[in-house]
């Protein structure tokens, strides 16, 4: 529902004052208005990351380097996209089985890139859990966006849980995003 058209992007690009312009979709369902939007400019050099998560998002504009070019950030940003993994903590609206799990509204879940990572109850109890379920050996950062419906407090206690756990460096952003309490990336 608050997902931006082609049209949208369009005006978007309209009203950029620039000769090249990234577009970041951070969604899935995105990428291909963004496409469209690219082939649709003819007066612009349109470059899209295909990015489906806010965290890929992020990653991409810290791998950003000016001085490099088009070509050299496309491929870097591409790249600094396929290590990040993404974990989103909500709840259930309704009961379900989903990935072999029982799901009862209500009930927190975290869900991945590829699915859901973990059911229960407790926002940070389900949270760390996601983050168990996709953490790997080559981690080096942990990233914890808190929510409208969570506290800047439980998110950095949730920070020091995670800190004890794995010798990760964790991060806490204030996302201020409405639906999800967290959103989590490892990488």
């Amino acid at each position: 529902t608050m997902n931006p058209s082609t049209e949208d992007m369009l005006n978007a690009i309209d009203k950029v004052n620039a000769k090249t312009i990234y577009i970041l979709p951070n969604n899935k369902n995105i990428i291909l208005a963004a496409n469209q939007a690219r082939d649709l400019t003819e007066d612009k050099k349109i470059i899209v990351i295909p990015t489906k998560t806010i965290p890929q998002g992020v990653t991409a504009l810290i791998s950003f380097v000016p001085e490099k070019t088009d070509d050299e950030n496309t491929a870097e940003m591409t790249d600094a996209i396929t290590r990040v993994q993404t974990g989103q903590i909500t709840y259930a609206v309704r009961d379900t089985r989903i990935d072999a799990k029982e799901i009862h509204e209500g009930d927190i879940m975290g869900i991945g890139d590829k699915g859901i990572l973990a059911v229960g109850s407790g926002k940070e109890n389900v949270a760390v859990a996601t983050v168990d379920a996709m953490m790997t050996d080559d981690a080096e950062v942990i990233s914890i966006y808190y929510g409208a419906d969570a506290s800047e407090e439980k998110a950095e206690e949730l920070a020091s849980t995670l800190e004890e756990k794995y010798p990760d460096e964790v991060e806490v952003n204030m996302g201020g995003q409405p639906i999800y309490y967290y959103i989590i990336s490892v990488e």
